[in-house]
């Protein structure tokens, strides 16, 4: 079986080369031609682990920038292809858009049964929109991924849940469905969970799980807040803790921290949110969440301000998680801003995939208040580390 992927971003080269590495035939396709030509001489510049390894080792895989190509040459389809967001919480899926109507394309020059599997993430209700614009020969179905940046091989091998939408005018979606199911057996060192469904229930499904997620996290620092404020800050993680305990809540995700930032969880929650809005409920959990995020960023900042007086601060990292190099909602990096708003002098640890990113916005704004060091250890006065 081959599998083609459109879209080689930082998601679909990971599950490209996860799929090659067991066992099948893969082509991929981007629009960047350089890229292509770095992939196919097995060379490629990441900041994703394993990614360089599983590139140079790969023998079934090749790229190209024809989607056409994938699409005539391969069983199982997938685009990943970018959905930004929109300023009402909605995804611009104008890019998928794209893979159908090379879809349209390439069935007018031979209408025979393709897979179209959608992996990137949709509005609720937009695959069924694909799926009654293409040839009836193209079966389409909903398969996101459940992943962190920074992490993506890792999270694909050892994934909860494999979830699966589908439509019911595909024909033998049966088939292709086990098929799927096969692929991520292969891929995984754990045994996922696979959770099938309608095409829209599962897109509501996908937001959903990353708001309930969202919620989870501002109610851990919420309660933190509150327990700083009432005499009770050193005993947070000892109060989370016990309610984890109880298996109705867990302790994924429950602890005291900077608020959720990134790509996924910010704009999974407005997402939800805004589609509740569209089906006539006024059900705000998304943007309550979200305000008390921003809440919380300004706490903390009141907080770090009040006990350290006159000390530099120093960040280990800034972006929205610890070893990526993506700044998209970072609450680190929020902090760092407020705290130079505020008149404070920041030292932050030296990464060169970041500091380009920054240079504008934070060294060249603030001046001689900012300073890039390669480790705490080089730095000569006193320091005031953030850490939670």
């Amino acid at each position: 079986m081959k599998i083609g992927i459109i879209g080689a971003g930082r998601l679909g080269i990971c599950f490209a080369l996860l799929c090659e590495a067991a066992g099948y035939e893969v082509v991929v396709s981007d629009i960047r031609k350089n890229y292509v030509n770095d992939l196919n001489q097995r060379k490629i510049e990441t900041t994703e682990p394993e990614v360089e390894n599983l590139l140079k080792v790969a023998k079934n895989f090749k790229a190209t920038t024809s989607n056409q190509q994938i699409i005539r040459e391969s069983d199982l389809i997938y685009t990943l292809v970018p959905t930004p967001s929109l300023e009402d919480g909605s995804y611009d899926v104008s890019a998928v858009w794209e893979v159908v109507e090379d879809f349209k394309q390439e069935m007018k020059l031979a209408n025979y049964p393709k897979n179209f599997i959608v992996g990137c993430t949709t509005n609720p209700g937009d695959c069924e929109l694909f799926r009654k614009e293409l040839p009836q020969s193209v079966s389409v179905y909903y398969n996101p991924e459940f992943i962190a940046q920074g992490s993506i091989v890792r999270d694909l091998r050892k994934a909860d849940m494999v979830l699966l939408g589908y439509s019911p005018s595909n024909s033998g979606y049966e088939k292709t469905i086990s098929e799927i199911e096969d692929l991520y057996k292969k891929i995984q060192t754990s045994r996922a969970i696979v959770c099938v469904m309608s095409n829209t229930s599962a897109e509501i499904t996908k937001i959903a799980l990353n708001c309930f997620l969202t919620t989870k996290i501002s109610y851990a620092n919420m309660l933190g807040d509150v327990l700083r404020n009432a005499g009770c800050g050193d005993e947070i993680p000892t109060v989370l803790s016990a309610i984890g305990t109880d298996s109705r809540v867990g302790r994924k995700y429950l602890r005291y921290g900077f608020g959720y930032g990134g790509p996924c969880f910010p704009r999974d929650n407005r997402a939800f949110a805004s589609f509740a809005k569209n089906v006539g409920l006024d059900y705000n959990l998304g943007y309550v969440t979200d305000a008390i995020n921003n809440q919380h960023a300004k706490l903390l900042c009141d907080y770090y301000d009040q006990v350290n007086e006159n000390l530099p601060f120093f960040f280990s990292y800034i972006t929205y998680k610890k070893g990526t190099d993506i700044l998209t909602e970072s609450q680190q990096y929020r902090l760092c801003v407020d705290l130079l708003d505020r008149g404070r002098k920041v030292y932050i640890q030296n990464d060169t995939r970041v500091i380009p990113q920054i240079r504008s916005e934070l060294i060249d704004k603030y001046g001689d208040r900012v300073k890039i060091v390669d480790n705490k250890e080089n730095i000569t006065e006193k320091i005031f580390i953030i850490e939670l």
